[in-house]
């Protein structure tokens, strides 16, 4: 077992510059269409899931009825694929007038009435990854105010149709519009996805003093493949993207998958750990009209959100990979206390891996206990060298939750831990 040690900047990871806005001071939550219901234009023969009015306010919906708004699921974001072929008289953006016929700021309304957000989403270039009207650096002043004036609460900016010297100019001098149009609109930046996303091509000091999140790699697809891609990736380049995470500048790996159809259980459980270790964004990109009660309970974990939506903002990084497919995850915490992600890529059959806090570097305070994450069980009276085994399934994940002392209220009674040795 190779141990990865923590680095100073852990601790340091807060301090530095944000985007003045004030926004997403923890990582935002809500729901994107874009992985699900990708361009899907055809509301004459699949009207419930094309790109229309219809299935936005369907989804805030949701948000607001089935308990998802009161757990911080608050953003519901239109993607690409939602405005006329052709700009305005005026050169202004406008929505497809037959699959958006009340309009943005209609929709805007309507979001808002229950209690939620609007993003929209725009390209910094000639055109839009599916070929609409985009945003060149003369028309940047123009859409953002556009956006303002429809109620627009956050704005995810793409990066197709131009190129590496547009880009440096066209997301500082959105971030500067968005600004100026005196309405808080949240700013989502692809603007390094498109560089590699590391450096020297990728300033990521720069990035926290513009965006409030950033896409850093490739798009995520419903698939296992693409998901333990993501995480790997993060944690081969963990040294440089977790200091550039805190209050108000998150990395992003992506829209959350769960719900849909490419994960198993165990699998999905994993992805929405990993993002909670990450300090990810939580946007889901599934259809809430018909998601499985056990696809919502992952969702809906009240303990993994808190850990998500931890008021420090410090991006959590593995700290242990082993030969033998396990991975171990850490994110330091407020209040003393601290997350574990357990992470097995074996295929093969359950892991039973045996650890202790010493092991895993914690060294005070004298005695902790532990909350697993999905089941409920608890671990009491664990000190450093107290030997603990947690059992992981292949492709899935083990997530502890370690606080200072014996016990913790929750909303059910723990019960004791099946493997403590």
């Amino acid at each position: 077992m190779e141990l990865l040690v923590l680095p100073v900047v852990v601790l340091l990871a807060s301090c530095a510059l944000s985007l003045d806005n004030g926004l997403m001071r923890t990582p935002p939550m809500g729901w994107l269409a874009w992985e699900r219901f990708r361009c899907n234009i055809d509301c004459a023969t699949d009207p419930k899931n094309c790109i229309s009015e219809r299935l936005f306010m369907d989804m805030a919906d949701r948000l607001a009825e089935d308990g998802w708004k009161e757990l911080g699921y608050q953003y519901v974001n239109i993607d690409d694929c939602w405005a006329a072929k052709e700009r305005d008289s005026q050169g202004q953006l406008v929505a497809d007038p037959h699959r958006f016929p009340s309009g943005i700021k209609a929709l805007a309304q309507y979001v808002h009435s229950k209690g939620l957000k609007l993003g929209i989403y725009a390209d910094l270039g000639k055109f839009t990854c599916g070929g609409y009207p985009g945003t060149t650096l003369d028309e940047v002043d123009l859409d953002a105010r556009t956006f303002a004036s429809w109620g627009v609460d956050m704005l995810k900016l793409d990066g197709c149709y131009s190129n590496s010297s547009v880009k440096a100019v066209g997301y500082p001098l959105m971030s500067k519009a968005l600004n100026a149009t005196g309405r808080p609109i949240a700013f989502s930046c692809s603007w390094p996805a498109y560089e590699g996303g590391l450096p020297p091509q990728v300033n990521y000091t720069l990035l926290g003093e513009i965006c409030n999140l950033w896409r850093n790699y490739a798009d995520i697809n419903d698939s296992w493949e693409s998901v333990r891609g993501i995480i790997n990736w993060y944690g081969e380049h963990q040294d440089v993207l977790q200091p550039a995470a805190g209050p108000g500048r998150w990395n992003d790996p992506d829209m959350l998958i769960i719900g849909n159809f490419g994960l198993s259980k165990e699998q999905s459980k994993t992805q929405m750990a990993l993002w909670a270790i990450l300090a990810a964004p939580l946007f889901m990109s599934n259809d809430l009209r018909t998601i499985s009660r056990s696809d919502a309970y992952i969702l809906q974990n009240k303990l993994l959100i808190k850990i998500s939506q931890d008021p420090l903002g410090i991006q959590g990084r593995m700290i242990l990979k082993g030969k033998n497919g396990i991975q171990v995850w850490m994110r330091v915490l407020s209040s003393s206390t601290m997350a574990f992600a357990f992470f097995s890529q074996r295929t093969d059959m359950p892991y039973h891996y045996t650890t202790s806090l010493a092991q895993l570097n914690v060294t005070a305070p004298k005695v902790f206990s532990a909350q697993d994450v999905y089941s409920g069980l608890a671990l009491h009276g664990l000190e450093f060298d107290t030997k603990f085994t947690v059992t992981i399934n292949p492709s899935g994940v083990v997530m502890l939750y370690v606080y200072p002392g014996e016990q913790l209220k929750l909303n059910r009674k723990p019960k004791a831990y099946p493997l403590l040795l």
